[in-house]
């Protein structure tokens, strides 16, 4: 089924997406999900393409969004933040023949570049493709993560995984009738995807910002009628360094990407909130400052979440009246998901010992893209992720209590997470080596105030050769994405070892904390 053309069937009049001062009914955003269709074919898009798309979030973009699942082309989001070496890459791995952007890229190369523009937003009242060979397990989009491996890699994320996360989110936050959903999250990770998908689903609305701006954030919160917003922790800090109370329409602060500090979900918690001397009325929320009045007593409002890409965002989330009872843990895993900890040999591992997570259920991904699975015909071999669901092996390290609440330990072993931002370290060794005066190199994460970790690398120098900090961040910046390169870099006479001879990860964090 559409999910689209169903939403606008069933409530054509209710809003759909707010973006700016501008906002748009499930009905128009059919319509102009309709026209984007039609221009995606009349250009020779068929179903079975792969499409990437290089946008920021705007309307454009929640349009293609649609319209690619309306035709049965999967989309493929690309972080905009990467460097045209990295985009290509991406691009050719998958194999698209496509790719959908504002402007003209001149890097980009072996695909056809499609500049989408206000012409392939023209509604269409009626439109109809037959896709009755497609079911619930096609691949919805293939959504670049940070691999085991180091080497980026695609998740294959379905149709039933957005179904299933989007009702499982629902039991666990709760739906209302007016609920707007504020999301600064880019459209190219698994998070922002969701809440487009949710809303649809629900019936609610999506409030849409193209980036995270203090000052546009804190007057959409304060009047768009905002009832959810998901952040990372860095967001929220910085949030709380320019608010005095959170509006009266907020009901929860979905917070996730990385590791919370208990701290910062305290001090959220303990920030006073608005409220009305009227029932809330869904047309007037832009008319809140208009009889209001602070309370020094309000319900939390932050919920802990542990989620990953390859299971489509959220895995375990912990109401907020629970986050503040026992802070620190994101709680139990979300309904038809279950976790489980292992010790190396696989085997689960008795309450309360630290171990791997383990992910079973139907939100968890088809699996990862390879060449020879891009056929149609492949998506439709996943079977049921009800009677036999997917399992995934996080990398990530935590522990189960008595009650059954998930806490992490590290999010995956090396794996940096910097303002919500993936960077896995041996991609930055990698170009760091490229140096000719770099002999070894070991890239590890160090705490953060604003950003959580900050990328650092200890260097050891090849014989005879010499090389600045400052010209070693410049070369990075012409290889990787912005958050990648590294802020703080110290030289060495040689890495430390271990008695095994291998680099020493966990001394160069701790010497490099020191610094």
């Amino acid at each position: 089924m559409d999910w689209l053309k169903a939403r606008a069937a069933a409530s054509p009049q209710k809003m759909a997406l707010i973006i700016g001062e501008e906002s748009w009914t499930y009905a128009e955003l059919d319509g102009m999900a309709a026209g984007t269709a039609a221009a995606l074919l009349n250009h020779g898009i068929q179903p079975g393409d792969t499409v990437a798309a290089l946008l920021t979030n705007s309307l454009e973009y929640v349009c293609l969004i649609h319209a690619l699942a309306r035709i049965g082309a999967v989309l493929v989001p690309l972080n905009t933040r990467l460097t045209a070496k990295e985009i290509r890459w991406q691009v050719k791995h998958i194999g698209c023949k496509w790719i959908v952007t504002a402007k003209k890229i001149e890097e980009i190369m072996n695909c056809e570049q499609l500049i989408m523009n206000n012409e392939w937003l023209q509604p269409r009242d009626s439109f109809t493709i037959h896709n009755s060979q497609f079911t619930i397990h096609y691949s919805q989009a293939i959504v670049f993560t940070s691999g085991t491996s180091g080497q980026p890699k695609g998740a294959m994320i379905t149709f039933a995984n957005h179904f299933w996360s989007a009702t499982a989110s629902a039991y666990r936050l709760g739906v209302h009738s007016d609920d707007r959903w504020l999301s600064v999250l880019p459209l190219y990770h698994a998070g922002g995807l969701a809440v487009i998908f949710r809303s649809c689903l629900y019936g609610t609305a999506a409030i849409l910002h193209h980036r995270f701006n203090l000052d546009a954030i804190n007057h959409s919160l304060d009047n768009d009628g905002a009832t959810l917003i998901s952040l990372v922790p860095t967001m929220l800090h910085r949030l709380l360094e320019t608010r005095g109370h959170w509006p009266a329409s907020l009901r929860l602060i979905l917070l996730g990407g990385a590791s919370a500090p208990v701290e910062l979900v305290e001090q959220a918690n303990a920030l006073p909130r608005t409220v009305s001397r009227e029932p809330l009325s869904v047309t007037r929320h832009a008319q809140l400052e208009h009889g209001l009045r602070i309370t020094d007593y309000a319900p939390p409002l932050v919920a802990p979440t542990y989620g990953l890409t390859e299971a489509a965002s959220q895995v375990a989330t912990m109401q907020p009246e629970e986050a503040a009872r026992k802070p620190g843990s994101v709680g139990k895993p979300l309904m038809f998901t279950s976790v489980k900890i292992v010790g190396e040999d696989g085997a689960a591992l008795p309450l309360g010992e630290i171990g791997e997570i383990v992910v079973a259920g139907p939100t968890v991904m088809a699996g990862y893209f390879e060449k020879s699975e891009l056929e149609i015909g492949d998506y439709e071999t996943v079977q049921s992720p009800i009677s036999n669901p997917q399992s995934l092996k996080t990398g990530d390290l935590g522990y189960l209590d008595a009650d059954g609440d998930l806490w992490l330990v590290q999010r995956r072993t090396d794996l940096i997470v910097s303002g919500g931002e993936n960077v896995y370290p041996s991609e930055v060794e990698a170009v760091l080596k490229e140096h000719t005066a770099v002999a070894q190199t070991c890239v590890v994460g160090v705490p953060h105030p604003e950003w959580g970790q900050q990328v650092a690398a200890m260097i050891q120098l090849t014989p005879g050769q010499s090389v600045t900090a400052e010209a070693l961040i410049a070369f990075c910046r012409q290889r990787l994405a912005g958050y990648k390169i590294p802020r703080l870099i110290r030289f060495v006479d040689a890495l430390p070892q271990t008695a095994s001879g291998k680099i020493a990860r966990r001394r160069v964090a701790e010497m490099l904390r020191g610094t």
